[in-house]
Formats: C-alpha cells, sequence, structure tokens
C-alpha cells in the first residue's frame, strides 16, 4: 500500500471531536502512541534482557500502525499529504548527509 491510499482510508476511520479542524486530538494521540511503543520497548529491556523475540516485534508492530494512523489523521488535519512530509523529511536528511551533518543536533543544521 502506498502513503496515498493509507491516508484516505485512515481518514475513513476517523472518529474524533471537530474533525476537520482539531489538529490537538491526533496530536496527543501521536504521542501517545510513540509511548506505548517505547514503553513496549522498555519492558522488553527490563523483562527479556533487550531480546526482542516475536512476540514483542508484533506488539510494537501493532503500535507503530497506531502512530501511523495519528501522524495520517494528523497531517490531514493540516491538509499535508504522508507522501510530502516523507519526500521531504528524506530531502533534508539527503542534505544533511551531503553537508556531513547527519549527526549532532538542532533542526537547522
Amino acid at each position: 500500500m502506498d502513503f496515498k491510499t493509507y491516508q484516505k482510508k485512515a481518514r475513513l476511520t476517523a472518529q474524533y471531536p471537530d474533525l476537520g479542524s482539531n489538529n490537538i486530538y491526533p496530536t496527543l494521540g501521536l504521542v501517545g502512541e510513540a509511548g506505548e511503543v517505547a514503553e513496549k520497548v522498555k519492558k522488553v529491556i527490563r523483562d527479556k534482557k533487550g531480546i526482542f523475540d516475536e512476540e514483542s516485534k508484533m506488539a510494537i508492530k501493532k503500535e507503530l500502525g497506531d502512530v501511523l494512523w495519528y501522524l495520517s489523521n494528523l497531517c490531514t488535519e493540516f491538509n499535508f499529504s504522508l507522501d510530502e512530509v516523507a519526500l521531504q523529511n528524506l530531502e533534508k536528511l539527503r542534505k544533511r548527509a551531503d553537508m556531513g551533518n547527519i549527526s549532532g543536533s538542532g533542526d537547522d543544521r
């Protein structure tokens, strides 16, 4: 599946207050789900000595899907396509790599 198709299909399942003019709800959902990904990784470190078995990977995969859903709906709220966000990010990273600035910190390296 491509991003354009995913974004359209994700929107069909969106049910939250003020759909179409509410960027706060998907933003909060996005950070919440990203936190769930981090929590699952933390538990693998704590409980499984950092070994990601198939069950752990599948649980993380489900949470990553939720991250993608909220990201997609946040993009839609801002009238961005996932494609353009992905392409812009890759271009930014390519420029950083060309300048030797991939590592480090700061948005405008």
